[in-house]
């Protein structure tokens, strides 16, 4: 039961061109926005569409594969974890940032 405790899966689309930042230590980091779609009929049948997005974060080889690979528009699926993070602004106000972990990465589609 452990292996499913905090375990993400999402299949949808790359929102902008990933950001791969090379650190000293020789690993990569790469960010990117991920669109995921949701569509149902309302109460009138009309047919709508909820979008979220999820800031993913993802390391080393798995970050390699997403700077070769992954372009805006690009439908990919991802499975990871959440992480939530905190940072203080110049103001002082404290913020929380929850992003998934990506740990693998399955590249979908055409574009």
């Amino acid at each position: 039961m452990s292996s499913i405790k905090n375990h993400v899966q999402l299949i949808g689309n790359v929102g902008q061109e990933p950001t791969v930042t090379n650190l000293e230590s020789g690993k990569k980091v790469a960010r990117f926005s991920l669109a995921t779609s949701r569509y149902y009929k309302d109460s009138k049948g009309k047919k709508q569409t909820e979008t979220n997005w999820h800031t993913i974060v993802a390391w080393g080889k798995t970050a390699e594969i997403i700077e070769k690979y992954a372009r805006k528009g690009k439908e990919i699926g991802v499975v990871g974890k959440l992480k939530t993070r905190t940072y203080t602004t110049e103001d002082g106000n404290q913020r929380y940032v929850t992003e998934v972990e990506a740990t693998e990465i399955l590249l979908l589609g055409n574009k």
